[in-house]
């Protein structure tokens, strides 16, 4: 080390832990051990967790049907704690902070950070920059009158290359067969509405001006929409698929926004067997499979 140059600090496992568990709302050990040390044994994860919970700032419930699997949330104390961290400053605060409520969230909650744990594995295996806190779980953005649209995540993804880095994101709807598939495919007309929505200016100077697209309070490009689905068999999972693809054909609000924004569909049994950078996606405006990152 240069003389007078201090040592570079690096967050601990159990500030990690807390971080993971802040972001993600709640997740098992299996899941915290492949999001944040891939090599190390479940049990290197165990033993902070359990020292974590100790000090009254994780607990956990048991998942049923799962041999006693854990999932871990945030007591109330370690939400308190980690508001204060500064990776997580501005994030949306929805923690879970009791078994009860726990329980409630745990499938559709679990299962998003199943779809973040296949772009995460795939970005170390190419090289690319998409970490833990690259993934920030429902996100909101208002359409006007009191209504919002709620994004499952947000994805930030940064291609890596030789030469040049490409930064991607993403609006991410993981759906698990819950809702009807004409539900489902009414997400995308909330997303055009996001994408045109210009709110009316107060005050004669500000009538004056150009009124700009509220999304470019947040992103420079409007994200890509990317539907993860599960829950389901192949066939019927596809025909929601179809579904999605029907709305962009005759919805012209969404028809519009594909032309400008890319969209695309994938099944996440799929993205873990072989990773979302395969060609695994049906864009929605038509067209063959292709990667995510070619929509």
């Amino acid at each position: 080390m240069l003389p007078g140059r201090a040592p570079r600090a690096r967050e601990t496992l159990p500030h990690q832990l807390l971080a993971a568990l802040a972001q993600h709302r709640m997740a098992t050990t299996l899941q915290l051990q492949q999001l944040l040390r891939p090599h190390a044994s479940r049990q290197a994860l165990s033993a902070p967790l359990n020292q974590l919970r100790r000090q009254h700032l994780v607990d956990y419930t048991v998942l049923p049907q799962s041999n006693r699997m854990r999932a871990w949330y945030l007591t109330h104390q370690g939400a308190r704690l980690t508001r204060d961290f500064p990776a997580l400053r501005g994030r949306p605060p929805y923690p879970i902070t009791s078994a009860t409520a726990a329980s409630m969230k745990t499938a559709h909650t679990l299962t998003v950070l199943r779809t973040h744990l296949a772009f995460v594995t795939d970005a170390r295996t190419h090289g690319h920059e998409h970490g833990p806190l690259d993934w920030t779980p429902e996100v909101a953005h208002p359409l006007g009158e009191g209504e919002k649209v709620i994004a499952d995540a947000v994805m930030h993804y940064t291609l890596t290359g030789s030469e040049h880095r490409t930064k991607l994101r993403a609006f991410i709807e993981v759906d698990r067969a819950t809702m009807s598939s004409e539900r489902l495919a009414a997400k995308l007309i909330d997303y055009a509405r996001l994408w045109s929505y210009q709110p009316v200016p107060a005050g004669r100077r500000a009538r004056q001006a150009a009124p700009a697209a509220v999304w470019l309070r947040w992103y420079p490009v409007f994200p890509r929409i990317l539907f993860v689905l599960t829950g389901a068999g192949r066939t019927a999972l596809t025909h929601r698929i179809n579904d999605l693809k029907a709305m962009t054909a005759e919805h012209p609000h969404v028809h519009a926004l594909a032309q400008q924004v890319p969209c695309g569909a994938a099944i996440l049994d799929d993205l873990e067997d072989t990773g979302p950078t395969t060609r695994v996606w049906t864009p929605l405006q038509g067209g063959a499979p292709r990667s995510w990152t070619q929509l």
